[in-house]
Formats: structure tokens, sequence, C-alpha cells
């Protein structure tokens, strides 16, 4: 049996189904591709049966980053859906824009907001993506060129057509776009420590839920991450702001590579974890803060730098730190 995607998608089965590549999928990473039609299947799903050979391109193993072509046969092996998403199938996203940063006829820059995801999946119904199609039924294309965390805000940019998607999917991929975030993180970091190059390994909790941790240079299941750190302000923590006796330091950080919860593993196995987050930092001290103004995470995708799909015009967007993080940090900083 073949199914021709852009068709109804029958319901998951014990059996592998053959899937036809469609034209609007065209050039897109086998990886990408399989995330987005196997809603409600975890990312970290999803690699696994890459690697182990269980999808098959053309009756091949292939790589996560194989560009799909129309026409072309992928093998999908049976798979579970997470319960939350197979519950509420008919559930529709609502309507929404978001802050438009930068906009022309090949790509669209967002102001995403914390706390929602980029897509649907994984025990979320919706997410940027799916609400933006919602608000833009005239638009033909619309796709997630990389994503961000949920609870992590800033520039998120959207593909308008799909040469824009893979011009600008190869930029991340050869290291060719600045991604720069801003991270205010518990006590003083070292003015010294630049460059952080430690492998990371996603793997996942008795609950399903997912975490990444730092690994042995020679851990077969890790893979490169590369982050780059810059302290832009050492603040000492004024007396209101219990717990943070250390103080704390802003920080420019810049990825390389772009792993799953890079900036968060990486920083807080430095003994600096970043301030508000609830998988990776200091859970008491985030209910402390909590009381003090800071009720999510202190990261914040700030400034991104590209080439123009079209133009290749280089172009560099920055987004100001929301209203809610400003605010903390005036409180933290001590009196001029």
């Amino acid at each position: 049996m073949k199914q021709i995607i852009g068709g109804a998608r029958p319901p998951a089965s014990p059996r592998a189904a053959q899937v036809t590549v469609g034209e609007q999928s065209d050039g897109q990473r086998l990886d990408n591709f399989l995330i987005r039609e196997l809603k409600g299947v975890p990312k970290t799903h999803v690699y696994r049966i890459i690697r182990s050979g269980e999808v098959r391109l053309n009756k091949g193993r292939a790589a996560a980053d194989t560009r799909v072509a129309a026409g072309d046969v992928v093998r999908l092996p049976p798979v579970r859906v997470a319960e939350r998403a197979s519950q509420t199938p008919g559930m529709v996203a609502p309507a929404r824009e978001f802050p438009v940063l930068f906009e022309d006829e090949h790509l669209l820059a967002i102001d995403k907001p914390a706390g929602v995801a980029v897509h649907g999946g994984s025990g979320v119904s919706f997410g940027v993506i799916e609400q933006l199609r919602r608000a833009r039924p005239q638009a033909k294309f619309l796709e997630l060129v990389h994503r961000l965390d949920r609870e992590t805000s800033g520039i998120l940019l959207v593909a308008k057509r799909r040469s824009a998607l893979t011009k600008l999917q190869d930029q991340f991929r050869e290291r060719d776009m600045g991604k720069t975030y801003l991270a205010l993180v518990q006590g003083v970091w070292p003015a010294q420590r630049k460059v952080i190059d430690q492998p990371l390994h996603k793997y996942l909790l008795a609950d399903g839920e997912r975490r990444v941790k730092v690994v042995a240079k020679d851990d077969p299941d890790g893979m490169r991450a590369v982050t780059l750190v810059r302290p832009c302000a050492v603040i000492p923590a004024q007396a209101a702001i219990q717990g943070l006796s250390g103080g704390c330091s802003l920080l420019e950080v810049t990825i390389k590579t772009g792993r799953t919860h890079q900036i968060r593993v990486h920083v807080a196995s430095q003994g600096h974890p970043i301030l508000g987050d609830d998988k990776y930092g200091d859970f008491e001290l985030n209910r402390l803060l909590a009381r003090n103004g800071l009720k999510r995470m202190f990261l914040h995708a700030w400034r991104l730098q590209f080439s123009h799909p079209a133009s290749l015009e280089r172009i560099e967007l920055t987004s100001p730190l929301p209203a809610e993080l400003q605010k903390f940090l005036d409180h933290v900083r001590p009196p001029a």
C-alpha cells in the first residue's frame, strides 16, 4: 500500500507503511519530513528509528539529513503516537499572528513568546506554525526553518518557499548562521571561560520526558556540541533577592551547533545554571526567584545573522528582551 502525502492519514497501525513523498515535501530533510508526518511521536524516537535503520528511503538506509525528493518511497515502521495527541485528533489550532521582525515573499521572522511550542506533537496539540497557518489560509507554504524550546523566547524563522527553507537550513547545518542568546545564569561566570566543547546525549526519563546530559568525548552516543560564551555583566545580588548571594551573570551565548537544550545543559554543567530553568536549574532557587518576579527561564534568542536565501544579502535581526525579563534584570541590578 502506498500513501500520497497530503491526503487523509490513516490511524497508527502495528504494520509498517510505505509513504510516497509528495511535491510539497521535495527537498526536505528526512528527519523534518518524518517529524511532520509522524504527529505525536517524540523527536527522540524519530531519530532513533532513523539511526536503527527501521526507516528506509527507496529500500535503503538513510541519514537524518538526507534530502527526500518527490516520488521517493519512505518505509515507516510501526510507531505509537503520544497518548495526549491521540486523544485530541479533532482539535483545531486557533488562528494567531506573532510580532513580525522581518518579512518578504521568501521568509518570515517572528518574535516568539515564552511558553508557546513551535509545533504540535509530544503532548502538544498545536504550536506556532499551526497557528500561523490557520491565521494565513492564503499562504501556500509555511515551514519552520529551525526550532526554539517552548520556554525560550525570541527570533524564530519561518520559510514561505521551499527553496528558502532548503537554503536557510543548509546555512544552519554548515554553521553559516549566527544564533546568539541572552541568558542570566547563577553565580559569577569566569571571564576566561569562552568555549564549551562537550558532547551531549539525549535520553528519556521513566515517565518519557526528554532530557540531555554531557557525556565523555569518546561516548558513542554523544553528539558534538560547541557553545561560545561572552559575559556581558556580573550582577551582585541585592539583599532583597534571597538565594542569589553569589550574584548572577548576564551572558551572550552563541551556539555553533544546534543540539537539543544545548545552552541549558552546557552552562549548567559548568556550575552556572540558567535562572528559572525547570529542567536543569536550581529548583529551590527558582521558587525563590518566582516570588521576586522571575516566573520563566531567563533565556532569549536575541540575535540572528544569516544570508538572505534569494539576494544573499547578509541580514542581522535582533529581538529586545521581553518586558518580564527586562523588569527582573532591572530589579537585581544594583542602583547606579
